[in-house]
């Protein structure tokens, strides 16, 4: 499975590598901008992402717009609903304005920081990715 891991932080950023790494080829982006080219550069190659791990707030992009973005690329490539890319969403934040925002923008799941890998492990299981 193809793993793209979006992180400003960098220690949260192999940390996510080193728990995912098992479940198959990880990606590191450290901001918007990168992960869109990632995004971009994997649905060219043919070789799209079955899980997308992506902070809410970093500099410049949040995740929220990277997740549109996403959304709005696979809408355009005509992508069915259940070949897209799961997105489970990560973040300090756990107000709810901020995890419902999350869900409307069509993430899958949501992860508070810091990230138990317990609770991830669980997620990428009930999301049917494991």
């Amino acid at each position: 499975m193809k793993i793209l891991i979006v992180e400003d932080d960098l220690y949260s950023r192999k940390l996510m590598g080193a728990y995912l790494e098992s479940y198959g080829e990880c990606d590191l982006a450290s901001n918007g901008k990168e992960a869109l080219e990632a995004i971009v550069l994997s649905q060219l190659q043919g070789e799209r992402y079955r899980l997308v791990c992506l902070d809410i707030m970093m500099p410049g992009m949040s995740g929220l717009e990277v997740l549109k973005h996403l959304r709005s690329v696979e809408n355009e490539l005509k992508i069915k609903p259940d070949e897209e890319a799961k997105v489970i969403m990560t973040s300090a934040l756990q107000d709810g304005e901020n995890v419902m925002g999350a869900f409307r923008e069509q993430c899958d799941g949501y992860l508070v920081k810091p990230i138990d890998k317990e609770k991830l492990y669980k997620m990428i299981n009930d999301l049917g990715l494991a």
